[in-house]
């Protein structure tokens, strides 16, 4: 089973613990145009590793391998983060089956629900929680 994890949690592990790895699993466009958790100030830095691709959104054949690749071991902490928590729990359940155990989905993503206005960021997520973050 993977655990749901705050935003401000999340932070806290990441910013505290040095085998803790935050992965935004969005897309190259979402970075770029809305922006992407600041992990500076922790010393840190993100893991960009998209869990679909655009345009058709399939599943990115390199996922695991970016993981690798990024350093992350089997037994570290990982805590995906996607847009609103539904890719990053299908990228937790693909890590984890691939034999990362410590994996955690960041509850309500980098943006959160919408609002009435159709607006994400105001109501939960990252951004609503007012941790660090950049334009990608």
């Amino acid at each position: 089973m993977i655990d749901d994890i705050s935003p401000a949690a999340a932070w806290a592990a990441v910013s505290g613990r040095p085998n803790a790895h935050l992965v935004d699993v969005r897309t190259p466009m979402e970075w770029e145009h809305i922006g992407v958790p600041d992990l500076s100030g922790a010393g840190r830095e993100l893991v960009r590793d998209s869990w679909q691709l655009p345009p058709a959104g399939q599943v990115n054949p390199d996922f695991l391998t970016t993981l690798e690749k990024a350093g992350i071991g089997k037994a570290d902490e990982i805590y995906f983060i996607c847009r609103s928590g539904a890719r990053s729990m299908a990228a937790a359940h693909a890590a984890y089956d691939a034999g990362y155990h410590n994996v955690f989905n960041v509850a309500d993503g980098f943006e959160g629900p919408e609002d009435a206005t159709g607006s994400r960021g105001r109501l939960a997520g990252w951004q609503a929680s007012e941790l660090p973050w950049t334009r990608g």
